[in-house]
């Protein structure tokens, strides 16, 4: 794998993981000063972790069964579903 491709994956991940759901529960947790930041920190990161390593699997998975279609276009059309029904809810309110 290319440098520039890890570079494109960790940027991409990084940048749609921020300021979603986990990063908010994350901080909330964090809040809380009865739990220590550093294990909030290590429980998030082993759940993040895990959830993407399906996320990984299943895509390996199915990177078998539908090469028909490349697998770059579907995720792009998923990218822009979610975004539309973002907007949606947004003005739907």
């Amino acid at each position: 794998m290319s440098l520039y491709a890890v570079m494109t994956v960790f940027i991409t991940v990084f940048m749609a993981e921020l300021g979603d759901k986990t990063q908010l529960a994350s901080l909330l947790f964090a809040t809380d000063e009865s739990l220590n930041p550093w294990l909030v920190f290590a429980v998030a990161s082993l759940a993040l972790t895990a959830s993407t390593g399906i996320a990984v699997l299943l895509g390996a998975y199915a990177a078998r069964y539908i090469e028909v279609v490349p697998v770059q276009l579907l995720a792009g059309v998923g990218f822009i579903l979610i975004g539309c029904w973002t907007v949606y809810g947004h003005f739907k309110g």
